[in-house]
C-alpha cells in the first residue's frame, strides 16, 4: 500500500473522531472498542510524523547568528561564480563577526573561491587559509573537504613548477597505511597527472603491499596505473592477476579488465597466461571475455579456439569460449563450431555449440541444424534443441516441417515439430497442424496439435473446430 503524508490539521481532526468512536462504543462491543483504540493509536503516531521536526540548538543559533546575512551573501556570490567577490566577502565577515559560528567553515569556502579563481597568489593564500582552519578549527564541518582541497591546490601549484608543493604531494602519496587513505589516494591521482614517472613507482609500491588496510587503496591504484600503460605496468597487472595474485578478488579482476584495454601482443600474452595457467575460474572467465573483445585479432581467435577444443579444462569455461567464438566471425563463428561439434563429448557443450551456430545464422548453419534434428543417432534433447533453434531463426518452412514429421518415429521429436510449427503464423503451417489433428494415430499428439490450433488467429481454425465437433471426417 502506498504511504501518504498527513497534514497536522487532518490528523488532529481524525484523532478527535476516533476518540468519539471509542467513547461511543458499547462496553459489550469489545471488538469495536479495540478497533477504535487501534485507529486512535495509529493517528496519534501520524500526528507525531506530521509535526514539524524541531531544529537543533546549533541550527537555531546559526539562524540567529548576526553574521548569517553576510555569510549567505558570500555563499551566493560563490554559487554565481563571482570568486574574487566571494573571497572578499568571507574575509570581511570574519573581520566583522570574529566570534560567529560561521567562522570555522568560512576558511574553507574562501579557500575554495580562491582555488577556483586560479592565480598562483590566490592558490597560496588558499593554502594559508586551510592551514589556519586546521590549526584553530579542527572540528569544523568542512575539515575533510579542506584536506582534499589542499591536495588539489598543491597539485595545481606543482604542475606550475612549485617544488615545495610537488614535494608535499609526493610525501602524501607515499604515506603509510592509515585512516587518511582517501587523502593519500587523491595525492596519488594528482601525482600521476602531474608527473607519471614519479607516480608509477609509488603506485607499484602500493600494489605490492598486501595488508588488509590497503585493500581499497590497491583497488583504486589499479585504475590509476592503468591510465599510464607501459611494458612495466602490463607486467605489474599480470603479477596482480596471476603470477603473484593479489589476495583481493576485485583487485585481480580489475587487473584483467585493464589488461584487455591494452592492444599489444604483451597484454594478449598475459591474458592467455591467466586463461591457461590460473586455477581461479572467475578470473579465467574474465580472461576469456577480455580475449574475445579483441576484434579482428587472429591470434586471440586462435586462443579461444584452442581452449574450446581442450578436454582437460572445466566445462563451464569451454562453454564460455564456444559462446564468444559464435559472436566473433574472426574466431571462425559457425564454421569453426560445425567442425568442433563432432569432438564434443558432452551434451551440454553440444547444446552450447548448437545455440552458437543458430545465433550466427546462414544457410550452411541452417542445413546443419536440420541434419542434427534428423539424426536419430543424436541424443533426443540435442535433436529437439537443434530443431527449436532453427525454428526460432525462421529457417524452416511448412514443407520441411511436414517432411520431417513424416519420417519420425520418436514421439518426443514429433511433439517438438508440432511445437515449432505452433510458433509460426503462415497459413501453410496451420494446414500442417490441421493435418496432424486429422491424420495422426497417436491421441496425445492429436490433442497437442489441437491445443496449439486453438491459439491460432487463422479464421479457418474456427470452421475446422466446428466440423470436428460435428464429427465431420473431412475438412472442406
Amino acid at each position: 500500500m502506498r504511504s501518504m503524508k498527513m497534514t497536522m490539521g487532518t490528523a488532529v481532526l481524525l484523532v478527535a473522531g476516533a476518540m468519539t468512536l471509542c467513547a461511543g462504543a458499547s462496553a459489550q462491543d469489545s471488538q469495536s472498542t479495540r478497533a477504535a483504540a487501534e485507529v486512535l493509536a495509529r493517528l496519534r503516531a501520524a500526528i507525531a510524523e506530521a509535526r514539524p521536526a524541531m531544529p537543533s540548538t546549533a541550527a537555531l543559533e546559526l539562524q540567529e547568528d548576526p553574521a548569517s546575512e553576510a555569510y549567505q551573501a558570500a555563499r551566493e556570490a560563490l554559487s554565481r561564480r563571482r570568486y574574487a567577490d566571494a573571497a572578499e566577502r568571507f574575509e570581511r565577515m570574519r573581520d566583522r563577526y570574529g566570534s560567529s559560528g560561521y567562522v570555522p567553515d568560512s576558511y574553507y569556502w574562501q579557500a575554495f573561491a580562491l582555488f577556483r579563481e586560479g592565480a598562483n597568489r590566490s592558490l597560496r593564500r588558499a593554502m594559508e587559509l586551510l592551514r589556519t582552519q586546521a590549526e584553530n578549527h579542527g572540528d569544523a564541518n568542512t575539515r575533510a573537504d579542506a584536506d582534499a582541497l589542499m591536495v588539489r591546490i598543491e597539485a595545481g601549484l606543482a604542475s606550475r613548477g612549485d617544488a615545495r608543493a610537488a614535494r608535499s604531494i609526493t610525501e602524501r602519496a607515499s604515506g603509510p597505511c592509515d585512516e587518511e587513505q582517501e587523502l593519500r589516494l587523491a595525492a596519488l591521482s594528482a601525482l600521476l597527472n602531474m608527473n607519471a614517472e614519479r607516480a608509477v613507482p609509488i603506485l607499484e609500491e602500493v600494489l605490492k603491499s598486501r595488508d588488509v588496510c590497503s585493500v581499497e587503496l590497491r583497488r583504486r591504484a589499479v585504475f590509476l596505473i592503468s591510465q599510464n600503460m607501459t611494458d612495466n605496468t602490463v607486467d605489474l597487472l599480470l603479477d596482480l592477476a596471476h603470477r603473484n595474485p593479489d589476495p583481493d578478488s576485485e583487485v585481480r579482476e580489475q587487473a584483467v579488465f585493464w589488461l584487455h584495454q591494452v592492444d599489444t601482443p604483451e597484454a594478449l600474452d598475459a591474458l592467455e597466461s591467466i586463461l591457461v595457467e590460473s586455477d581461479d575460474q572467475e578470473l579465467q572467465e574474465r580472461a576469456i571475455f577480455a580475449i574475445s573483445q579483441r576484434s579482428g585479432d587472429q591470434r586471440a581467435a586462435e586462443i579461444l579456439q584452442s581452449y574450446a577444443m581442450r578436454t582437460d579444462v572445466p566445462r563451464g569455461l569451454r562453454e564460455n569460449a564456444i559462446f564468444w567464438i559464435s559472436q566473433n566471425p574472426a574466431a571462425g563463428g559457425a564454421e569453426f563450431l560445425i567442425e568442433l561439434y563432432p569432438r564434443l563429448e558432452d551434451d551440454e557443450l553440444k547444446e552450447r555449440a548448437i545455440f552458437g551456430i543458430a545465433q550466427v545464422g546462414g544457410e550452411r548453419g541452417r542445413r546443419w541444424l536440420m541434419d542434427r534434428a534428423r539424426d536419430s543417432a543424436e541424443d533426443t534433447d540435442v535433436r529437439k534443441n537443434a530443431l527449436f533453434w532453427v525454428g526460432q531463426s525462421g529457417g524452416i518452412d511448412a514443407g520441411e516441417l511436414r517432411e520431417l514429421y513424416s519420417t519420425l518415429d520418436d514421439v518426443e521429436m514429433k511433439e517438438q515439430v508440432i511445437f515449432v510449427a505452433s510458433q509460426r503464423n503462415e497459413p501453410e503451417v496451420v494446414d500442417f497442424l490441421m493435418e496432424v489433428v486429422r491424420d495422426e494415430q497417436d491421441k496425445e499428439l492429436r490433442e497437442r496439435a489441437l491445443f496449439w490450433l486453438g491459439q491460432s488467429k487463422d479464421p479457418r481454425v474456427a470452421d475446422f473446430l466446428l466440423e470436428l465437433i460435428r464429427g465431420a471426417r473431412r475438412i472442406r
